[in-house]
């Protein structure tokens, strides 16, 4: 069995680099993990995307059962958790509830992503 060869680490830097620009305040750090436990759910991940990507970056109610596959009382729960963690707003049209992407409500989790 041959040993692996270790390559030299030439940028410090590069290996390191922090997560963060900036050290968390203990109030980010509980919106940001609130947020983040938000969106740790695949169907939650999955219902904002179908949102984002409808027309408008709105969707009613009634067009999100299908495409997730659970039943209307599951995905209405979903949704909750979604607009409570701010990441959708929530519009009554007669009978039906709309949902809509919260313009920058992404751009938190986006930044903490993107910044190493």
């Amino acid at each position: 069995m041959s040993t692996p060869t270790l390559l030299p680490i030439t940028d410090a830097a590069a290996c390191c680099a922090p997560l963060t620009r900036e050290t968390l305040t203990a109030r980010k750090a509980d919106d940001l993990a609130r947020s983040l436990k938000a969106l740790a759910d695949p169907t939650r991940l999955r219902l904002i995307s179908i949102v984002a990507a409808s027309e408008g970056a709105e969707a009613c109610a009634c067009d999100l059962t299908e495409p997730v596959g659970l039943s209307q009382p599951t995905v209405s729960h979903h949704l909750k958790v979604l607009v409570d963690a701010g990441f959708l707003s929530r519009t009554q049209r007669g009978t039906w509830a709309y949902f809509k992407l919260v313009p920058g409500s992404l751009d938190a989790v986006s930044r903490l992503l993107t910044s190493a």
